[in-house]
């Protein structure tokens, strides 16, 4: 698969995760490969394109969380209900996002990116929406896998 084929598999997939669960927003973050910077790559249903300068510290907002932990993450009732400032979610104040659902994806065993689909209403997601959330999460592995380079033993 060439870059081109590899970047439009992955926004086939935001799209049809974003039908599937009815959201209003889907996003891919992936740590950097050298450092612990996280940034946004892909989106779909985005507001504008500040999602692709956001950049956070590994441990730091949705991304960076779920990459330190390597577990989902469900936000609800944003702002209102969130552990530390608001200022620590960029993507969810960037995209006006009121309710998400992330879950890690992994290479090679190790979590470095995270599949995030929001919406900018209160709702919740039910375990059906996860387990969608879930196999576009590993979808993405798959067809990230060679793209990330990962696989060359990159850090």
């Amino acid at each position: 698969m060439t870059e081109i084929q590899e970047i439009q598999a992955v926004i086939d997939v935001c799209d049809q995760l974003k039908k599937q669960v009815g959201s209003d927003f889907v996003g891919l973050a992936i740590q950097n490969r050298v450092g612990p910077d996280v940034k946004w790559h892909y989106a779909v249903g985005n507001l504008n394109d500040k999602y692709k300068r956001i950049t956070v510290r590994f441990g730091k907002g949705i991304a960076g969380k779920i990459i330190s932990t390597g577990t989902p993450m469900m936000m609800e009732n944003f702002p209102h209900q969130v552990t530390g400032k608001v200022t620590d979610y960029p993507i969810a104040l960037a995209e006006k996002l009121n309710t998400c659902y992330a879950v890690p994806l992994f290479f090679n065993g190790i979590p470095k990116g995270v599949l995030l689909v929001g919406n900018r209403e209160c709702r919740s997601f039910s375990d059906t929406d996860q387990e969608w959330v879930n196999d576009s999460g590993q979808a993405l592995e798959e067809i990230l896998r060679d793209y990330i380079g990962f696989n060359q033993g990159d850090s």
